[in-house]
């Protein structure tokens, strides 16, 4: 959902593709290194916006960051919607952030647990 409102506002083209690292499976915390399930097609030579929904240990961008270097893009930034730095394990640029949360689990706006609660309209703290 962040995407597709981040999407909206930009007023040049752009193309949009999608890579999926998990870490979390099915719990609310990692349970090893992100695994790469989908990967992008084009990189090299582009300004590639790394839209992540929220940034939690820092592994997983980590992960995404690396293997996206490997492809050479002329540029390579982050933007989060959410951003737990307490919980960062790894440090990772982010250039744009949107929020700075407490160590929360939240779901909802797109965001899951155990694929449920994305198409809450809203951001809740999952208790």
């Amino acid at each position: 959902m962040f995407l597709a409102d981040l999407a909206r506002s930009f007023k040049r083209p752009v193309t949009i593709d999608f890579v999926r690292y998990s870490s979390y499976r099915n719990g609310t915390a990692p349970v090893g290194p992100p695994i790469c399930e989908l990967k992008p097609r084009r990189v090299s030579g582009r300004h590639v916006l790394i839209v992540e929904d929220i940034i939690d240990t820092g592994e997983t961008l980590h992960a995404l960051r690396n293997y996206l270097a490997t492809l050479n893009p002329q540029t390579l930034r982050t933007v989060c919607l959410l951003d737990k730095p307490t919980r960062r394990r790894r440090h990772v640029p982010v250039e744009f952030v949107g929020f700075t949360i407490e160590d929360v689990f939240v779901v909802g706006y797109g965001l899951d647990q155990a694929d449920q609660y994305r198409n809450l309209p809203h951001v809740l703290a999952l208790r």
